[in-house]
């Protein structure tokens, strides 16, 4: 059984065929599913299909993009839920910031002032932290160092970057998904095997970052199966020895 980390079910594109989508997935074996919060417009979305689904869960969070819109007092409406398992996603995205010095100071600021405090709204509830970093590895990890819990979290979409296995002694987790596959992931795939086993998560990312053979297309929870098989094959071990560590990982960090 696979649970997909990460998947953004709120989204419209999954509005019109989700329970296929799901059939799909639960015929893969991937039979449970954690909807991040990113944007603030789909977050009673999100809460929505945890309510009407036992194995969907969801996450409260402001994506980097969204931080001008961050509203601490939405994530805490939502964040005793039952079926909240963490905060985020939330961090530092730098590769598309405004043009001008001053300007990109100013996003950089807001982007690491809105992290911080779903840090600290995080560490508040004793909630693991879904983290999205682009781009911004090194101000990212000072801030996780500084000011994260012993509760930790997981990098969603890790990006390769060797410093931030660092976080891994923080119980940090590394969120594996459809990247992995690519041709032209030669970073991600000579990383890999030095990720600690008990801190590996699979992800799908879904609706985007389809991984191969079916890039170009939608991405859905059904295709953590080729995530598995990749990081199997990374492993050295079998595709149920890999499903197995990543279930008992996300046990360990969401508590599902």
């Amino acid at each position: 059984m696979i649970v997909d980390t990460h998947v953004h079910l709120d989204d419209p594109r999954f509005a019109e065929d989700l329970e296929e989508v799901l059939e799909r997935s639960r015929a893969a074996g991937v039979t449970r599913w954690i909807v991040p919060g990113a944007d603030p417009d789909t977050l009673p979305r999100a809460v929505e299909l945890a309510e009407g689904y036992a194995d969907i869960f969801f996450a409260v969070g402001v994506h980097p993009y969204d931080a001008r819109r961050y509203d601490r007092g939405l994530l805490e409406r939502y964040i005793g839920h039952e079926k909240c398992v963490g905060v985020g996603e939330c961090g530092l995205d730098y590769y598309r910031l405004s043009e001008g010095e001053a300007a990109i100071a100013e996003e950089k600021r807001i982007q690491q002032e809105v992290f911080v405090d779903q840090i600290a709204l995080a560490r508040e509830h004793d909630k693991p932290l879904i983290v999205h970093i682009r781009e911004a590895s090194r101000d990212a990890q000072e801030l996780l160092e500084e000011h994260a819990s012993e509760r930790g979290g997981v990098l969603h979409c890790y990006n390769a970057d060797h410093q931030l296995l660092r976080l891994a002694e923080r119980n940090f987790y590394y969120g594996i998904g459809g990247v992995l596959t690519f041709k032209n992931a030669r970073k991600l795939v000579e990383v890999y095997p030095r990720i600690p086993r008990n801190r590996l998560l699979i992800e799908t990312d879904a609706p985007y970052l389809t991984p191969y053979p079916y890039r170009g297309k939608r991405n859905e929870p059904a295709y953590c199966t080729l995530v598995a098989r990749k990081m199997a094959e990374l492993s050295g071990v079998s595709y149920e020895e890999i499903t197995a560590v990543c279930r008992e990982n996300t046990r360990r960090l969401f508590g599902i």
